[in-house]
């Protein structure tokens, strides 16, 4: 009677890996669409076609990134060669100087602002489409408990990561702009102390998030890892003592039926990580290139000595890095996770 009852335990487990035959990957959001190839060859030429493709709309980004920066570099000509004359009214020169500049790069800042949290946002929502998917795969191909790990951490993680994004760090990003144009207006210490606090902190909650997501991917990763390969072998050495006469033959036949549902499972992963990459690689470029060009018109505007303008273009420049960074971290987080479930068990 166990004997029986162990043999349809394990029926009903070999019949689950057929079901992954199904998966297929998410749909591609409609924006990113663009950079998605029409078919597919292989990884690496469809990576390098999404990179050609997107590298197409980099040069508009870097012309009307330049246009604005050339603005600007005018605005620190005007106050230099004012405060030259003026003298006295250096303080009011500075003013000007200052809302001239926060003028010009303020509207461009805050699309891009909105661009990235766009960005974070779809990247996020098609994450709720593919882990499901990889999910199932997954535990279709035996990795239940890698699977359960994986789904709970990264759902865990990325809710708490945009959470984070979108109610402080994109708040303190507002707020370490507008503390960058009041220190350059008033250039008091406690403003400065408190932009160093705001940049501080922006860069510490992203690298936690990072550094406490990777550390739960190892632990759990190895741990499951480990019981999902032993559960499968158990599996395996079960069926084959127990059916007479044709159990060798039914327990290789769940070894191919496995083998099939990784490759499914790896096709969807790697559908996925390039459809992660084509909704990630536009903002990157336009944001890129806003950060670029404003690091070189820093350079190109200290060589006029207004100090406190030079030090507001860097800020502005900082501001655009952070925004790099926090689309990149959410980006990687569902790459890494993405990768760990094509990864099975082990």
């Amino acid at each position: 009677m166990r004997k029986f009852l162990l043999l349809i335990l394990i029926t009903s487990l070999l019949c689950v890996p057929v079901s992954a035959l199904e998966f297929t990957a998410p749909p591609t959001p409609e924006f990113a669409e663009q950079y998605m190839p029409e078919s597919s060859s292989s990884f690496l030429s469809d990576l390098w076609y999404i990179i050609k493709k997107s590298f197409a709309d980099f040069y508009p980004q870097i012309a009307n990134a330049a246009r604005i920066c050339v603005t600007v570099i005018v605005i620190v000509m005007l106050i230099s060669l004012m405060q030259n004359l003026s003298g006295a009214a250096t303080r009011t020169v500075n003013l000007a100087g200052v809302i001239a500049i926060s003028t010009t790069l303020l509207a461009q800042s805050g699309s891009l602002i909105r661009i990235g949290v766009e960005t974070v946002e779809s990247i996020s929502e098609y994450g709720k489409l593919l882990l499901p998917t990889m999910t199932a795969a997954l535990a279709a191909e035996g990795g239940v408990a890698t699977s359960t790990a994986l789904y709970t951490g990264t759902v865990i993680f990325n809710s708490i990561l945009i959470s984070t994004i979108s109610k402080v760090l994109v708040p303190m990003l507002y707020a370490f702009i507008a503390l960058s144009i009041a220190k350059a207006v008033i250039d008091e210490d406690i403003l400065k102390n408190l932009q160093t606090f705001a940049k501080w902190l922006i860069t510490w909650l992203l690298k936690i998030s990072i550094y406490i997501f990777t550390g739960y991917l190892t632990v759990t990763g190895v741990v499951s890892g480990t019981i999902d390969a032993a559960a499968v072998k158990a599996t395996k050495l079960a069926v084959s003592g127990v059916v007479p006469v044709v159990g060798s033959i039914i327990s290789d036949a769940s070894e191919t039926i496995l083998i099939s549902a990784g490759i499914m499972k790896n096709t969807v992963g790697t559908c996925g990580v390039l459809a992660i990459l084509a909704m990630w690689i536009g903002p990157f470029w336009q944001i890129g290139a806003q950060y670029l060009t404003l690091k070189i018109t820093a350079a190109v505007a200290g060589t006029f000595g207004c100090k406190q303008s030079v030090l507001l273009i860097d800020s502005f420049s900082a501001a655009m890095g952070f925004l790099v960074a926090m689309t990149g971290t959410v980006c990687i987080m569902l790459l890494i996770s993405t990768v760990c479930f094509m990864k099975g068990v082990g």
